[in-house]
């Protein structure tokens, strides 16, 4: 009877310390698992414009999809709090930075930062210059500024010259030079023939539609109703473009580009506001961003666990 009892006291003995074991492996191999997720920190400009809620929406999708955690911040159009942001993001120890820069030159010191900390950085877009970048991933943004000053060129009156109100985005962004250069591609030539005057043009701060507003104010002011196309560099400053128009009685009479296939310029287009904007495939740029910063941020981790 005695034996018995033993017996049983020393399966009992045995199933708790198998289950101890398990149950500690089992700890053991999740806690490796999370530590070689790879974590990623990406930096936005701002989210004010929905394009931008659009491409973080989809980098964070995929991203997750191949099994990387991301920390996600928007400056809100500030230099001084990007590259807080981006300081933070080091602090915590990501293993790889994208950032979508409000001012590319000004992100250099983030990217020296980030490097100095053993982190990648992939710009998004957005080129930050006078770095050594890791990855630069973007659109073909002298193509797009070519599709919409060819779109005013084969809209423009018939007769006699065409008379143009330029409105560039914010000087801080490469792409908005990019943008100009395609434009400058097609308009130069009929610039220089004649066949194209210009009327008003400035740079929008920011992006802002305000500020474009401010500038298509400008032009009404200088030429009174006596033009014929706003080139508009995005859908953001065409809207602010447009709503000064609305309230001169030349909303729809007047042709003003954009570009983004943003929900509101669609609707624009459709109301007879707004001629046109170019869709970039949003989708393709944000997930091919995400699979290249994951590849970074698993190397980098590989690379930290070997030395």
């Amino acid at each position: 009877m005695k034996a018995r009892i033993l017996l049983v006291i020393a399966s009992c003995v045995i199933s708790i310390v198998t289950g101890l074991v398990i149950a500690r492996g089992g700890a053991s191999h999740q806690g490796s698992g999370a530590a070689h997720r790879p974590l990623i920190g990406l930096s936005l400009d701002t989210l004010k414009e929905e394009r931008w809620q659009h491409d973080r929406d989809i980098f964070l999708a995929r991203a997750k999809e191949l099994g990387a955690e991301v920390i996600d911040q928007s400056a809100n159009s500030d230099d001084t709090r990007q590259l807080h942001d981006v300081e933070s993001l080091i602090t915590r120890k990501v293993d790889a930075l994208v950032i979508i820069p409000h001012n590319g030159a000004a992100m250099a010191k983030a990217v020296n930062l980030a490097h100095e900390a053993g982190i990648p950085v992939l710009a998004y877009d957005r080129l930050i210059t006078d770095s050594d970048l890791d990855l630069y991933i973007t659109f073909d943004n002298v193509k797009v500024g070519e599709l919409q000053a060819k779109f005013i060129v084969e809209h423009r009156p018939a007769g006699r010259p065409l008379r143009l109100v330029r409105i560039y985005g914010s000087k801080t962004d490469n792409n908005a030079a990019l943008f100009k250069k395609g434009q400058d591609n097609v308009l130069d030539p009929l610039i220089k023939s004649g066949d194209i005057q210009i009327v008003h043009e400035d740079w929008a701060e920011d992006w802002r539609p305000e500020n474009a507003k401010k500038i298509a104010n400008a032009a009404i002011t200088k030429a009174g109703h006596n033009f014929d196309a706003i080139l508009a560099s995005n859908d953001g400053t065409a809207g602010g473009a447009i709503q000064a128009l609305i309230e001169e009685g030349l909303a729809g009479k007047i042709i003003v580009t954009g570009q983004d296939a943003e929900l509101p310029a669609c609707q624009r287009i459709v109301n007879g506001t707004q001629a046109m904007t170019i869709y970039k495939p949003l989708k393709n740029l944000a997930q091919r961003a995400a699979e290249l910063s994951v590849k970074l941020a698993r190397g980098n981790r590989s690379s930290r666990v070997t030395s």
